[in-house]
């Protein structure tokens, strides 16, 4: 854990102990996993149990180095990606919740390798070969037994796969509990990196519960049941589990901080490197300002284990609730 995540939780204890008048609760931060390699096959982000009529802009950037091959298997990347996401929910009273997330990507070679390499000189943390490569280029390529399966684009703007989704309230009283379904449409270009070619779907488990008129907690179970990846070459995919623990502490009338962790298995066939293989598991710590039913959020996500997710993904979204 970096220097600057630590700060943010001993800022979160020492705010928690001068406690003041409280806020409303709003829900976890929907931060999603922006490792290139999964992103689009339904990545799932954290999600509150209650339904909503609301739209937000959530705009997320990250960068991503990671040079590894087996002897099958080559994932080479060294990039920035950049999304936006635009989702719009509708709650229909009595019934459920229906959403629909536009994800609009764009893949670069970035700006922010000389500020990295600054970072990991000053505070001796291992840089993983980045200085090996040129500062800010740009490599996406993902191949088996030589052949192409992915070569990213750089540079474009692209629509992604689209997201349509259903939440149903379960139990209403505390804890609040909701199923949720959603499946994904192959709107985006798998060969280069924006899509994944196939139809994926999902279910999950939401659950929060409410301690005092302070801190709440949110809790998602789920599985995604993936199509094939069709990029330049075909690749079967596998179901993956995804699970994640949020807090939303309301410190203040109009302002929240919020930190949660998110884990995720890998749903692409062994490749035998254990950076792609392995359990992803992300630390996400931010906040929210909140006024009558417009909020801003800014969080900073980190990789725990330096598996299968970016280097970090900062996250700045917009909300209006209708």
């Amino acid at each position: 854990m970096s220097r600057f995540a630590l700060f943010l939780i001993t800022s979160l204890v020492c705010s928690v102990l001068c406690l003041s008048t409280a806020a409303a609760f709003d829900g976890p931060l929907q931060v999603k996993n922006q490792f290139p390699l999964f992103l689009n096959i339904d990545a799932p982000y954290l999600e509150s149990a209650y339904t909503e009529t609301s739209f937000s802009a959530n705009l997320s950037h990250s960068s991503v180095f990671m040079l590894k091959q087996s002897a099958r298997w080559s994932v080479q990347l060294d990039m920035e990606l950049t999304e936006l996401n635009l989702r719009y929910k509708k709650d229909i009273p009595n019934l459920f919740e229906v959403g629909v997330d536009v994800p609009v990507m764009r893949q670069t070679a970035g700006f922010m390798d000389g500020f990295l390499d600054w970072y990991h000189t000053t505070f001796n943390f291992p840089d993983y070969g980045r200085s090996t490569r040129p500062k800010n280029s740009f490599l996406y390529e993902v191949r088996r037994d030589g052949a192409f399966v992915i070569q990213g684009d750089k540079d474009r703007i692209e629509i992604g796969d689209v997201r349509l989704s259903l939440k149903k309230m379960v139990l209403k009283n505390d804890p609040v509990i909701s199923i949720k379904a959603d499946i994904e449409l192959p709107t985006g270009d798998a060969p280069t990196g924006y899509g994944s070619g196939s139809i994926d779907w999902g279910a999950a488990l939401l659950v929060d519960k409410t301690f005092n008129d302070w801190l709440r907690t949110y809790t998602n179970i789920g599985a995604v049941f993936p199509g094939k990846y069709r990029g330049y070459e075909t690749i079967p995919l596998k179901d993956y589990y995804y699970g994640g623990v949020g807090v939303e502490a309301a410190l203040w009338r109009h302002v929240s901080l919020l930190g949660q962790v998110f884990a995720q298995t890998s749903p692409f066939p062994t490749m035998d490197i254990s950076k792609v293989d392995g359990a992803a598991i992300l630390l996400v710590l931010g906040g929210r300002y909140s006024s009558g039913n417009h909020g801003a959020e800014l969080s900073l996500t980190e990789d725990l284990n330096t598996t299968g997710a970016p280097d970090f993904i900062v996250t700045i979204t917009y909300k209006l609730k209708m």
